[in-house]
């Protein structure tokens, strides 16, 4: 399914300013956000620095030796910093056995005390560790689930109320130089930051923004930000909002630690983690990441360097035009609209599902069953899973057996154009070759195209075709840059064609095939 390259001819595209959605260097060229650096013992954050890998210990805070060796285990894996409970003033005493025994064993990892609803433990810990991580949702507020009617002027009282609860650490933080993560949680805001924002990622930044303004009054700085939530759509939304925020009104770039809370494990784990943090590394935001799997924490580790390194070296591998006509808003999700053909596309349908056979050498009714679909010789009839496709593209190749009556088959248009049964069959269309076809499907055609295909002929035989469905494909290095400018290009062009994103991999583990394909997909669909 791979189209032919034409040559781009970039007057096909309007350009026309950003206003106020602007979260990144840019849309198109990969760039990474350029942000202060913190000092966070032996190991920097931010600026040209590398992203750094992280991850927490689940041992319990008072067991000592077995922090210890769960923190070796993990800075052998690759972690970078290492993250511990403190949840009260003995776990934050016992931090420092924790360090002096790492060490006497010969590592310097900086550790980071993570802290919720006692700034007694953050004081103490800020003055053993090098990192302190506070959550402005509960460091200075108690949670009852209460809706309260704030004036402005009770509203800055209770802003006052905070700055003489953190102003403390801050200093702290200051005089032994260390450093602070401000981490917002989705789900753990206070009720003052509910009762005027909402469970939002408006709320999620603006609970942030308190603490970080208190911070700058005092002239502190060594400090990484993070919007974290077990949804990847609420997350990233955050995380985009901060950076517009933190832009419009003029604070410094703080790095960011990025992380999808409670990922779970396995490759669901894996991939909503991809969804979240690899869609934000895409636009170049992230300075630390941790992904956070129900497994153990060494696991993480090279989870996250594979998501991290993937970055390394990142350019376009051809120029992508820029994106000017925004009109999506990045801060909200919004289903394009799309015309519904068949059972792909409209306001009800789910993204729809294809599988590629094309390259198997023999097709049998086993082949199906990874994809969803047993046959039950018993029954003489298939059952089909939750998991199950929608399609499959079979290219050249022929099927000599009964098909499930909900799977559709996809062929190249020359042999689809031979087959004499075509129920539920289906051809897939060259851009070139369907500007000028004679015969094609009364029902569904699928036109595979990339960016460069995409000019003003094509568009508006998509827009008069209520058979077309778009399958986009990209051979870019940064191909999700690629094709959302070609999503883009059909919002600007009123083209409601149904698209389908393919997506091509070689040479990859089975985990890398999770993780870039989770982000390259998910980052669109999201």
């Amino acid at each position: 399914m791979n189209p032919e390259s034409t040559n781009f001819d970039p007057d096909n595209y309007i350009l026309i300013e950003i206003v106020n959605t602007k979260y990144c260097n840019s849309l198109t060229e990969y760039s990474r956000r350029k942000t202060q650096v913190v000092t966070i013992g032996d190991v920097p954050m931010g600026g040209d620095n590398p992203i750094r890998i992280q991850s927490m210990t689940t041992i319990d805070t008072m067991d000592t030796l077995g922090s210890v060796e769960q923190t070796i285990r993990m800075v052998n894996a690759g972690c970078e910093y290492v993250r511990i409970t403190a949840p009260s003033i003995k776990e934050a005493q016992n931090l420092q056995e924790i360090k002096n025994e790492l060490r006497k064993r010969g590592y310097k990892v900086p550790l980071i005390a993570d802290i919720h609803f006692t700034p007694n433990a953050a004081e103490l810990a800020a003055r053993i560790v090098e990192k302190v991580r506070v959550n402005p949702g509960n460091y200075a507020d108690k949670k009852r689930f209460e809706e309260i009617e704030y004036t402005d002027a009770s509203y800055d009282a209770e802003l006052d109320r905070i700055r003489k609860k953190f102003t403390p650490l801050v200093k702290i933080c200051k005089e032994y130089g260390t450093a602070m993560r401000i981490g917002t949680n989705h789900g753990s805001l206070s009720d003052r930051i509910m009762s005027r924002y909402g469970d939002t990622p408006l709320g999620m930044v603006e609970s942030a923004l308190e603490f970080l303004r208190i911070c700058e009054d005092l002239n502190y700085y060594n400090i990484v930000l993070s919007m974290k939530a077990s949804n990847p759509k609420v997350m990233i939304q955050a995380y985009r909002l901060l950076v517009q925020k933190l832009d419009e009104e003029k604070f410094k770039p703080y790095p960011l630690h990025l992380g999808v809370t409670e990922a779970g494990d396995g490759e669901d784990g894996r991939i909503k983690s991809s969804v979240g943090i690899g869609t934000l590394l895409e636009d170049g935001l992230g300075d630390t990441i941790r992904v956070s799997l129900t497994e153990e924490p060494e696991a993480e580790v090279p989870v996250a360097k594979q998501l991290a390194d993937r970055y390394i070296n990142r350019k376009a591998s051809s120029p992508i035009p820029e994106i000017k006509n925004y009109t999506i808003n990045p801060f909200e999700y919004t289903r394009r609209p799309s015309k519904e053909v068949i059972n792909i596309g409209g306001s009800h349908h789910v993204p729809r599902v294809i599988s590629d056979f094309s390259t198997k050498e023999k097709i049998t009714p086993a082949s199906l069953f990874a994809l969803g679909y047993q046959y039950s010789v018993a029954l003489d009839k298939w059952n089909i899973a939750d998991i199950g496709c929608d399609f499959i593209f079979l290219g050249d190749r022929a099927i000599d057996f009964e098909t499930p009556g909900t799977l559709g088959l996809i062929y190249n248009h020359s042999t689809w154009l031979v087959q004499k049964n075509r129920d539920r069959v289906y051809p897939l269309i060259r851009a070139k070759e369907y500007l000028s076809i004679v015969e094609s499907s009364g029902k569904l055609n699928l036109i595979n195209a990339s960016l460069p295909d995409l000019n003003n002929e094509l568009i508006s035989k998509l827009k008069s075709d209520s058979t077309a469905v778009l399958i986009v494909e990209t051979n870019n290095d940064h191909g999700l840059a690629e094709q959302r400018r070609l999503f883009v290009e059909l919002i600007r062009s009123d083209c409601n064609v149904p698209v389908i994103i393919s997506r091509s991999y070689k040479n990859l583990s089975v985990e890398q095939l999770q993780l870039y394909s989770a982000t390259d997909i998910g980052g669109l669909l999201i």
